[in-house]
Parts: C-alpha cells; sequence; structure tokens
C-alpha cells in the first residue's frame, strides 16, 4: 500500500531513504486537551479516560530562550561522537527560528532523534550495495516496459554529462545523492532515461532527516536560503535537508502529546496516528476488520466506488444520521487537524465505545510494512515510530 526506499546504512542500524508517502499537509507543539468551542477556545478536560489513554497533557510553551544558549542545548544533548556539533546545532536552531518553532527540549530531541536514526548524523548517508540496487531498479523498470537488457546495457555505456559513462557512474554511486543526480541526468540527456523514469526520479527521499523530496518542494517558497540548485539539490545538504525534516517533524499541530505518534506520522504521513486510531474505533464499531494505515480515503476513489474504510463507515451511515456525501466531506478532513472536530469523529467513536464498554485511543501506531529493494528485513512504521523514541528518550535523559 505504501513503499518505501529505505535501506539499512552503514553505521548501525539506521535505515535513510524511508520516504513519506502520503504527506499529510501544516507544529508548533502538540495541542493542548479539550475540546474546542465553534470560536476556537478550548475547553479543559481534566479527569477524562480518554485523555489518559491518548497520552494527553498540556503542552510546554515555547522557549525564548537565545540562539547561543538553544545551538548550547543541542549540543549538549547530541552524542559525542558526533563530528562537527556546533555546525549541526547552527543549522538545527537557524532552521527552528525561521520556522518560528518552539526550541523546547522536547522538539531539540525529536529532530536529533530523528537525525540519528535515519543518517546517523551524516548529510548525506552511504547507503550499501547502492549500486546493485539500483541496477535491479533499472532492470525492474525496463522489464515492466519490455525494454531488452542489451538496449540497458548501451544506454548505460552512453557519455553522461560529467565525462563519465553512466554505468562508470551507476558503479561508483555510494550515496543517494549520487544516485539521484545520475537519474535526474540520465532522464534529461537519454531517450531511454526518460522512457525509464518519465521525469520521476526513484530517489524520493534525502539528507540528513530523509525528509520527502516532494514535501520539500511544497514547502520551498518559505525556505529562507538561497539554493546553489534545485530544491531536490538542497535537500541532500546538511541545512536543508534538517530546515524540510522540521517542517515535516514539528511544523504542524496535533493531537498528541506522545512524540512517539508524531514519529510515526514522520514516516507514514501527517495526522497518520489520529486516522488509525479512528479506522480502529470504525472497525470496532462495523464488526469488521480495517487495515489502520492512517489512509481514510482511497486516492482518487470516486464516490461510487470508494475505499475500505469508507466502505465501513458507509454501512453505519443510518446509525450516524449521516448521508454517503456528508461523509465523503469529513472523510476529506482527514489530512488536517480539525477532522477531529467533525461529528463523523464524534460519532464513531461514540458508537465504538458503546459497543467496546471502554474508552479507546486517539492514537494508534499505523500498521504500514515498509517495502522496497533495499529493505532486507520486515520494517513497519511502528518499528520506525519506536527505535526514534528510543533514541529521543535517551536525549532527554542527557
Amino acid at each position: 500500500m505504501r513503499s518505501a526506499s529505505g535501506v539499512e546504512a552503514t553505521g548501525g542500524d539506521t535505515v535513510p531513504g524511508i520516504p513519506r508517502p502520503g504527506d499529510r499537509g501544516p507544529n508548533r507543539g502538540e495541542r493542548p486537551c479539550g475540546r474546542r468551542f465553534p470560536d476556537g477556545r478550548w475547553l479543559a478536560v481534566l479527569a477524562w479516560p480518554v485523555v489518559l489513554l491518548a497520552g494527553c497533557a498540556t503542552a510546554p510553551p515555547p522557549s525564548t530562550s537565545p540562539p547561543a544558549d538553544v545551538r548550547a542545548e543541542i549540543v549538549r544533548r547530541m552524542p559525542a561522537s558526533v563530528p562537527d556539533r556546533d555546525g549541526w546545532a547552527t543549522d538545527i536552531e537557524a532552521s527552528l527560528a525561521a520556522q518560528r518553532i518552539g526550541t523546547t527540549p522536547e522538539n531539540l530531541c525529536a529532530i536529533l532523534a530523528v537525525a540519528e536514526q535515519e543518517s546517523g548524523y551524516v548529510a548525506n548517508p552511504a547507503v550499501a550495495n547502492l549500486p546493485q540496487i539500483a541496477r535491479a531498479e533499472i532492470d525492474r523498470r525496463a522489464g515492466a516496459l519490455h525494454v531488452p537488457g542489451f538496449v540497458v546495457d548501451a544506454a548505460l555505456a552512453l557519455e553522461s554529462p560529467d565525462g563519465r559513462s553512466y554505468g562508470e557512474r551507476l558503479r561508483a554511486a555510494r550515496t543517494e545523492r549520487d544516485l539521484s543526480d545520475l537519474y535526474e541526468d540520465m532522464t534529461g540527456s537519454v531517450p531511454l532515461g526518460r522512457r525509464l523514469f518519465a521525469a520521476h526520479n526513484p530517489v524520493q527521499t534525502g539528507g540528513p532527516m530523509q525528509v520527502s523530496i516532494a514535501f520539500a518542494e511544497s514547502r520551498a517558497a518559505a525556505y529562507p536560503w538561497s539554493m546553489d540548485g534545485s530544491v531536490r539539490d538542497e535537500v541532500f545538504t546538511r541545512r536543508g535537508g534538517l530546515y524540510f525534516g522540521i517542517a515535516h517533524l514539528l511544523g504542524y499541530e496535533t493531537p498528541y502529546t506522545r512524540k512517539v505518534y508524531r514519529f510515526a506520522d514522520y514516516n507514514a504521513g501527517w495526522y497518520a496516528s489520529r486516522n488509525a486510531a479512528f479506522q480502529n474505533a470504525v472497525a470496532t464499531a462495523a464488526g469488521t476488520v480495517l487495515a489502520l494505515d492512517g489512509d481514510l480515503l482511497a486516492p482518487g476513489a470516486p464516490l461510487d466506488r470508494p475505499g475500505q474504510t469508507e466502505r465501513a463507515v458507509r454501512s453505519l451511515a443510518g446509525t450516524l444520521d449521516m448521508d454517503t456525501r456528508e461523509i465523503r466531506k469529513a472523510l476529506e478532513r482527514g489530512d488536517r487537524l480539525d477532522f477531529g472536530d467533525t461529528a463523523l469523529y464524534a460519532r464513531v467513536f461514540g458508537l465504538a465505545e458503546a459497543k467496546s464498554g471502554a474508552p479507546l485511543p486517539r492514537a494508534v501506531l499505523p500498521g504500514i510494512r515498509l517495502e522496497s529493494p533495499k529493505i532486507t528485513r520486515e520494517l513497519t512504521t511502528a518499528w520506525f515510530a519506536q527505535r526514534v523514541d528510543e533514541r529521543y528518550r535517551r536525549c532527554m535523559q542527557r
């Protein structure tokens, strides 16, 4: 259902290249507990079992510490073995300041935990067996288009813009940026490259936080610094990769305070954990089984051919007192914070909790299996979130 281009990196069990499929588009921190009035005010909830299950609590206010103090705090919380900790701290602090995101210890450790997990604090991490993986991907695409192997070999033997053949560059590729540049040159210069990749570079994530390049391109207008090349090129730099990675990790408000759900969203898409909990409630209320993947609507599905989750919700339409169009309209808000304020959300949870006789969680780690030729073992979004959360907790203890 979702794909990943992740791979075990050369330094431990970090997995760079896991993309952010279904980027749900904008944290200034986790949202306070409570229910919102129509005018946007919040009513605090002090003793509500569901709140306890969701791990909800009032978020700390953003830090107003001087930039030098923030940089010193970042350096202190990074592992001592990281090269150029001052440089990393400078780029992180500048990115947070540019996006007006709070410099709380929780936010700093969340950023550091993702960077450590995704790249081991390397701006452009090396990928083991990259030439073999890349050639297999080229052959796979060629096979799907019924392109003979000798035609692929002939294309790779052509001279590329840097004077080497494409095959030589492929054999020498060590990082995702090497591979991305190769694909870009092939797409722009070789007819077969255009046919194989159709202006769609297979390298979809990059940089120290392995942020989605598509996400970065969608946020490029707000980027505060000049770029020497494209947005894609900038993602592979430490400064650019951190800026866009921080935007993806912390640049939206959430209904959780436990960072593990935000880490899951970083991998699976904004609000995936909240939406997976809603799917769990739908499954309970409807007495069915649903994939808890955070996708409330099938991409591009017409109203008369709904996806699995929407069909399950529609089976409850009479009890919910909502028609199919009202249900679709509410589900379309699944990429927004205020989906949690819709009548559909409240009524589904009401039905599910009445049926189960107990409160249900408002956040669930999505059950998504990460698939890629670069992943050699079974990994999931939950695995990713829990690994990052372990690093986050160690950072908070430093």
